[in-house]
This record gives C-alpha cells, structure tokens and sequence, in this order.
C-alpha cells in the first residue's frame, strides 16, 4: 500500500546534464542496501533544473512558498523493494532559496538541502526556448538550454526513459539506516536540445570530489516539461551491513 500524500507541486521544465562518471566516485555516497543503476554499462550523474509551482503540502499552500527554483546534482541506484526493484535517485546536494524548504526537506526526509540566491529565465516563442537557472555560492552559476518548439513522449528503452523514469527518492542518514519515499508522476514529454551552456564551479558547490566536472561535456542533455507530481510520505528502513554493490538495467 501507498504511504499517503505528503506534498503535490508541479516540476516544469526539467533541464538535465548527464554525466559518465566512474561507479568506484559514488559508492561512497550508496545507501545501505540500493545498488547503482546502469543504462548500457554507463555510470550517470546528472545536473537538473527546473522549477516547483503550486506546491502544496499536505493541501495547503504555503505563503511565498508555492514557486521557486530547484538545482540538484543526482545519481541512479535501485533497492529490493516488497514489489520488487523499485528504482530510484541519490541526491548530492539540493539547491532552493528559501530556508523553509530546506528546513522541512532535511528534517522530515533527511535530505542535503542547501538554501542559496536562485533565479531562473524562461524564454518560449513558436520556434523554441532558452530556459536558464542560476544560483550563488561566492558567484553566479548557470545552466542553460536552448531547445525546438515542439515535444515529444520518451521512447521506450532510452536513454531519456532512464534517467526520468526513476520514482523512488533514497537518502543516506547512518551505515545502516536510509530514508525512502516514493514520487508519483506521468510519464513526460521531451523537447530536442540544440544547445546548451553550463557554467558551474562543481567543487565549490557540490565539494571537491566532484570538480572534475568543470572540464567535462556531459554525455547527454535534456529538457522535459514535466508536469504534476506527488511526493509520499517517507520510510525510515534499517538495512542490514552489506558491501555496495553495481546494477545494470
């Protein structure tokens, strides 16, 4: 059975960066229990932006805290669920400006919020749209994409149905106590990137494991239009000490 409703909001203009990394960086960082997903032997970790509307928790809005921006650095595991695998993400760090957001999400799911200046530009016409979003740690970063006018559903066993087709949210809290909940949404509609610019310093904003980032293209990018979502309430789950282990879909 479901848990119950804990938050519904809109995700709109889902833009994503993924990067190949090699599996041995993130293991550090596995809850107990999940395994990395792999897409055709590759290891992702993904840049995304995008933005919460309407959000509401438990039906009711929040004054002042209904839109804004979210950045987050993310990778793809999946865990032995009573229905079977349930696949999921890992977040490194999740980046919103308001300090209620980050309050709520670190002490109800045990996530790593960070609260940070945020901004965002869209720009649609009838032949396209730049979407950007921005934040400031000691300086402004930036991740923009310029895309077609016109979206499409996600093919069935690509790339882009792996990395929007995780439901399952897994924090880490001890070696052997994870958080999890799930995320309830359609399947999305994607736009054709035809460019994109990412101006990020990753070792200052996601810690110095991860700078090698600032030299390397992403294997991949996208922007999905998203659409309305539900996050259910969370489950703390004790999970008995096993080595980290690697899974291909």
């Amino acid at each position: 059975m479901s848990n119950p409703t804990f938050l519904t909001a809109e995700w709109r203009k889902l833009a994503m960066a993924n990067y190949v990394v090699e599996p041995g960086l993130l293991l550090p960082f596995l809850p107990a229990g999940t395994e990395l997903d792999l897409w055709n032997g590759r290891c992702y970790l993904s840049l995304v932006g995008f933005m919460f509307l309407n959000t509401r928790i438990k039906g009711f809005s929040v004054p002042c805290h209904a839109n804004f921006e979210e950045v987050n650095l993310r990778f793809y595991v999946r865990y032995p669920g009573p229905d079977g695998w349930r696949r999921g993400v890992v977040f490194i760090r999740e980046l919103v400006p308001r300090p209620a957001l980050t309050f709520v999400a670190n002490r109800i799911y045990k996530e790593n919020y960070q609260t940070l200046p945020m901004r965002h530009s869209w720009t649609v016409t009838g032949e396209g749209q730049e979407i950007s979003y921005e934040w400031m740690k000691k300086r402004w970063h930036s991740f923009t994409v310029k895309t077609g006018a016109d979206a499409t559903p996600i093919s069935e066993g690509s790339e882009e149905e792996f990395i929007t087709e995780h439901y399952w949210g897994y924090t880490k809290i001890k070696p052997s106590l994870i958080s999890e909940y799930e995320v309830a949404h359609p399947r999305w509609n994607v736009y054709k990137v035809l460019d994109h610019t990412i101006n990020v310093d990753f070792g200052l904003v996601y810690g110095k494991e991860f700078e090698f980032l600032d030299g390397l293209e992403p294997a991949s990018v996208m922007l999905a239009e998203g659409s309305r979502i539900e996050v259910k309430a969370g489950s703390l789950l004790r999970i008995s000490a096993q080595r980290a282990s690697v899974s291909e879909l």
